[in-house]
């Protein structure tokens, strides 16, 4: 195993348990969308701002192959990327895939208040929540495993996540 690629909707950890992960495993977490800042030069809402959600995914996809080449990285990656099956199969050839899920009542509480999620700057973010959940949850289900992140914590997460890993029965 190379990678471990992290998927899953906003707010169900990606970051927080990619983070901690890494730590756990000596491994180097990266955030997707950040490198993709990074590159672009500018903020997501931005880059959907001014050349539309077709571009950032022709991006993202330019940028998980690059990081797809490297071994030893747990990658949090943007909520929207298993829309690609393309992405998908990158993934897997290169890792394992481990789908966070929760609830869209936590999934809400965690990221209100947030102004860096252009998919959720509607009048009604339940409501929006719930559609894509149903839209991505097919992709979601292509992951090599899933964890419901809603009842633990970041680090009961990882010890979940380790469990799961070939070679580790913690």
């Amino acid at each position: 195993m190379k990678n471990i690629y992290l998927v899953g909707f906003m707010g169900t950890g990606k970051s927080a348990v990619g983070s901690e992960l890494a730590k756990n495993k000596k491994w180097r977490f990266v955030d997707l969308d950040e490198l993709i800042e990074l590159k672009e030069r500018r903020s997501i809402p931005d880059i959907f701002a001014q050349a539309g959600e077709p571009y950032f995914r022709r991006v993202e996809s330019k940028v998980l192959k690059e990081v797809a080449k490297e071994k030893n990285f747990v990658v949090g990656c943007g909520g929207g990327i298993v829309i690609d099956e393309r992405n998908i199969k990158i993934m897997k050839k290169s890792g394992i895939v481990i789908c966070l899920s929760a609830e869209p009542a936590v999934i809400l509480k965690r990221v209100s208040g947030s102004t860096h999620r252009p998919l959720l700057n509607v009048k009604n973010p339940k409501e929006r929540i719930g559609l894509l959940l149903k839209l991505r949850s097919p992709y979601y289900a292509l992951a090599d495993k899933t964890i419901d992140t809603s009842k633990f914590s970041v680090k009961e997460v990882v010890a979940k996540i380790l469990k799961l890993l070939p070679g580790n029965k913690q």
